[in-house]
């Protein structure tokens, strides 16, 4: 038997049978059921991505990839600073200091941490920062607030506000406030609440002025790498010579985080998965029945010299005919409702809570071939056992009776 009867064969059994019109419905109903599930899965695996990615996106801005921090007091200085800027010259690093601190304008007053930096450094590393310093000319004590805290403290250019800062009294059982007056010059954006409403940036020497700080020491070290997964074994391995120092990276920060993220992701594909196993199911259902109705015709092909390899080739074609072609449309058309959700404000989300008011989306190529190897295999193996089922048909029994 060539491979242009096989084709004829299958052509026509895949035609819609009038006298067992349930064995077409249960093939359509596979076809489009595999379909539904690739789909529903390009869709949800590139929203799972698009949302992680977002947050990774906040975090990096207000985290930093990487930071060196001092594992006790004057650990971090100018000379370890400019140690590391010359050995990662692909690196970028912004000093710091930071304390929490209360600010007031007027009756108002708000609470948060205040991050004593360099202006340049930090808007090399901090592209919130950065836009919120735009065209800003900083002086000492002048201060950045989020947005969350110039609404709430109604905070205007050049508004005089108080700091108030602790300081342990010199008997140790007391804690002393500073007060300090500092200069409003603008507030910056970035999407989350939390930072928002308790990130302030001033000047490092202001902060070193307030809290007595000794000079050229800092509290720690924000860093910006392309490659920080790679770039932290080395920072790890230079720091080796600076026991009271430590380096750390976002992922161990927010482990628990995007550990979730992860777990969710994994369990919603395997989830999801199951859509395209159930429609499998009806591909088994649909083959199974086409070899009890076609006992006859298969018992002839047999008898006119057919082997079982050139009948089971028919229906695993069979199958994979019906199965491929809902991977295809199912793929079609998670990639128009991808581009949908893309460029329509179908769906919008809380800016408050998501950190954007658009849904994120980004289809990441492991995740689509997983999607694309997981549905082969699954209708594959659909198709394999009606098959090798339509090979153990008894021909002589089957001639005598029907």
């Amino acid at each position: 038997m060539n491979n242009q009867l096989i084709n004829f064969i299958v052509k026509k059994y895949l035609k819609f049978d009038k006298k067992n019109p349930f064995i077409s419905i249960s093939a359509i109903l596979a076809f489009v059921g595999v379909a539904v599930g690739v789909m529903v899965l390009i869709i949800t695996m590139a929203i799972m991505n698009g949302t992680e990615k977002e947050f990774k996106d906040k975090l990096f801005t207000m985290n930093y990839p990487l930071s060196v921090y001092a594992k006790f007091g004057n650990g971090i200085n100018d000379n370890l600073l400019n140690n590391l800027e010359k050995k990662f010259p692909n690196l970028s690093f912004s000093p710091y200091i930071s304390s929490q601190a209360i600010v007031q304008h007027d009756e108002k007053i708000s609470g948060g941490l205040i991050f004593g930096v360099d202006p340049k450094r930090e808007a090399k590393i901090n592209s919130i920062y950065a836009k919120a310093t735009k065209n800003l000319v900083l002086n000492k004590y002048d201060l950045i607030t989020g947005i969350g805290t110039a609404d709430k403290l109604y905070l205007y250019d050049d508004s005089k506000v108080t700091m108030y800062f602790t300081s342990l009294n010199p008997n140790g059982f007391t804690m002393m406030p500073k007060m300090k007056r500092f200069n409003y010059k603008g507030s910056f954006s970035s999407g989350l609440n939390a930072y928002d409403n308790s990130y302030m940036y001033t000047t490092a020497a202001a902060l070193r002025t307030i809290l007595r700080k000794s000079d050229n020491y800092y509290d720690g070290i924000h860093i910006y790498s392309d490659d920080a997964f790679n770039d932290i074994k080395l920072l790890e391995k230079e720091l080796q010579n600076y026991p009271g120092v430590g380096v750390i990276g976002w992922w161990q920060q927010n482990g628990n985080f995007f550990s979730a993220m992860a777990l969710e992701k994994k369990a919603l594909f395997v989830v999801l998965m199951l859509i395209i196993l159930v429609a499998s199911l009806n591909i088994i259902s649909s083959l199974l029945m086409t070899v009890m109705s076609r006992r006859k015709e298969i018992a002839l092909l047999l008898s006119m010299g057919a082997t079982n390899k050139e009948i089971k080739k028919i229906f695993l074609k069979l199958g994979i005919v019906i199965g491929f072609s809902g991977i295809v449309i199912g793929t079609f058309l998670g990639f128009f409702g991808i581009f949908i959700l893309d460029n329509f404000n179908i769906i919008s989300l809380p800016a408050d809570v998501y950190g954007t008011s658009k849904l994120p989306l980004d289809l990441d190529m492991i995740d689509f071939i997983s999607i694309m190897i997981g549905s082969v295999i699954i209708i594959l193996l659909s198709s394999y056992y009606p098959a090798s089922k339509a090979t153990k048909i008894d021909v002589i029994d089957v001639l005598r009776n029907e």
